[in-house]
């Protein structure tokens, strides 16, 4: 199970890292839409910036906790467990490959073989 936990933790990081990068785009690309809008209207602009605004904190504030507990869980922390539990059931809804890391992430981390690993660190 230790290849199985050392495996959840690289999809962590990449699948964070790929959302980091989503939420980098959704704001540049709104921010664009925002300086480059035809109509110069002052409100659209400012609804344009702040809906990238709020889409890049929220995509931002989930892909950054999968980053950390993929490294907490390279490192076999028990807080990375933990952390790694939550993000995988809120990953299910991301179909489909969120839902397939949060079913691998729930089945290796329940896994009645993988507790030792944690306790020793």
């Amino acid at each position: 199970m230790e290849q199985h936990v050392k495996i959840l933790a690289w999809l962590n990081i990449v699948f964070g890292g790929l959302g980091v990068l989503v939420a980098l785009f959704v704001l540049v690309f709104f921010g664009g839409l925002a300086i480059v809008s035809t109509d110069n209207d002052p409100g659209a602009q400012g609804v344009l910036g702040a809906i990238g605004g709020i889409a890049f904190i929220l995509i931002a504030a989930l892909s950054l906790p999968c980053i950390v507990a993929g490294i907490g869980l390279l490192k076999f922390r028990s807080w990375a467990q933990i952390l790694t539990i939550i993000m995988s059931v809120l990953s299910l809804v991301s179909f489909p490959f969120g839902t397939a890391l949060g079913v691998y992430g729930l089945w290796v981390l329940l896994n009645k073989e993988t507790k030792p690993l944690f306790r020793t660190a």
